[in-house]
């Protein structure tokens, strides 16, 4: 078959990874909190694994960002693919040995959190550089359906594995799944990128990063909503979701078949949003996040595993109604040269939060009870929803056709970068430039826990 003119070989390349790599995640999502319960540990353990996870994510992901846009960020990405591969095989042969304690397995998440950190900022966005013209949008909702296809599929296969032959094998493919993820990003054709001077300045470009969220109150304003949006959603899907499925639903299969109704949502969602183009795009973005409250009311119910699963499959639609928005804003009204560091803090606002989360989810169960713990998840979701509703800028922020100009704070941080500078942001800004004739250029998948919704659920 042949591909679409706007599908180059790089384009080709990152969406097979991003898929191969979803696949993985997806069903680890499932195998390691069964891991955990599996090896003795309480609702607690699973949520400090959890949370080990994500405490280096939070630490270096300002550092990642900025070297993101100064170092070769195909190199990053295969280099944080392969310490994931590493980690992950290592915590399958500690299952599979039946020798797993509780100790190792946070270690071992720390450090994917920590390629994760270096990863994330890298890819975002990535993936719109390696088309041109019209074929953007087109190319970008593909790829969203193929990863989210991949996660459908990824998080049943894990369910049902975990069922049949246990946590470990599932955590093994996750590792084969990062290698085969990583070996394709490291063919990418580069040849036409300029070469990086791949000299940093860590403090400067943080800072010129947090000029451009802190002149934007629509960014800033969703980045802290979903600080506590994905905390508290973290906590009850991470945490209390597999405890709810053992003791109430059947086990880890109807939860896995849950989670690939949330993707299948978000691919129904993806559809949509190839045939609607909204133009209040934050307004109709912050609206599709309610629904992210029901999966943990139907969860303090508890209702029964069809409903969960029609419900998450609802959340599923809407949240990628939000992510596909929200993108939407971030490439119009972010330049191209600082997208990277304005992407690290974006991602740092978004899960700092979700170590303490997942961290405390097990003792404030024990002090208030599960159904009332998961029911003020649900209610500071809404209100907090809410509450950004009634920044003005959230409202008014509508779709151009052509770049917004920037407000003052950032071109005052621009053009203090470009006076002291001999031309490494220029040449930085070059190489993005360039990424697109790389036949279509050097490209990325960012899909993890943020703002961008559900799609976060895979980490490389």
């Amino acid at each position: 078959m042949s591909r679409p003119a706007w599908a180059g070989r790089n384009y080709v390349l990152l969406t097979t990874a991003a898929v191969v790599s979803q696949l993985g995640a997806s069903g680890a999502l499932v195998a390691s909190a069964f891991a955990v319960l599996a090896a003795g540990g309480s609702a607690t353990d699973v949520g400090l694994v959890a949370a080990s996870r994500t405490v280096p994510l939070v630490v270096f992901l300002l550092i990642g960002g900025a070297l993101a846009d100064q170092l070769p960020r195909h190199r990053v990405m295969v280099a944080a693919n392969a310490l994931s591969c590493v980690t992950q095989a290592l915590f399958a042969v500690l299952v599979l040995t039946g020798i797993a304690r509780v100790w190792q397995m946070a270690l071992l998440a720390a450090l994917g959190g920590t390629g994760q950190a270096f990863f994330s900022p890298a890819a975002e966005g990535m993936i719109l550089a390696s088309v041109r013209g019209s074929g953007s949008g087109r190319a970008f909702a593909v790829f969203r359906m193929g990863v989210n296809g991949a996660g459908i599929l990824g998080a049943g296969l894990g369910g049902a594995l975990v069922a049949a032959v246990g946590p470990g094998w599932v955590l093994a493919c996750d590792a084969a799944a990062f290698a085969v993820a990583g070996a394709l990003r490291a063919f990418l054709d580069v040849g036409a990128v300029p070469q990086r001077t791949g000299r940093t300045r860590i403090l400067r470009d943080l800072r010129d990063g947090w000029r451009e969220v802190a002149g934007r109150p629509w960014l800033w304003s969703i980045v802290v909503q979903f600080s506590v949006v994905n905390a508290v959603v973290a906590a009850a899907e991470t945490v209390y979701g597999p405890l709810v499925a053992r003791e109430r639903l059947g086990g880890a299969q109807p939860w896995g078949t849950a989670l690939a109704a949330f993707g299948a949502g978000t691919v129904l969602g993806g559809l949509l949003m190839t045939r609607w183009a909204p133009r209040r795009l934050l307004r109709t973005g912050v609206l599709a996040v309610l629904p992210l409250a029901a999966p943990s009311a139907a969860l303090a119910i508890p209702v029964t595993a069809p409903v969960l699963v029609a419900v998450m499959f609802v959340t599923g639609v809407s949240v990628e109604v939000f992510a596909v928005c929200w993108m939407s804003a971030l490439h119009q009204e972010i330049p191209e040269e600082k997208f990277s560091r304005v992407s690290s803090y974006d991602w740092l606002g978004s899960v700092a939060l979700v170590p303490l989360a997942t961290a405390v989810a097990g003792p404030v169960q024990d002090a208030v009870g599960r159904t009332a713990a998961l029911w003020a998840c649900s209610a500071l979701v809404l209100t907090l929803t809410l509450a950004v509703l009634c920044v003005p800028d959230v409202r008014r922020l509508v779709r151009r056709t052509e770049p917004a100009a920037r407000p003052p704070a950032a071109r005052a941080a621009a053009a203090d970068d470009h006076a002291g500078d001999d031309g490494g942001d220029d040449g930085v800004g070059a190489g993005e430039a360039g990424a697109g004739e790389a036949g279509a250029g050097e490209a990325g998948e960012a899909v993890a826990q943020h703002p961008g919704g559900a799609a976060s659920l895979d980490s490389p």
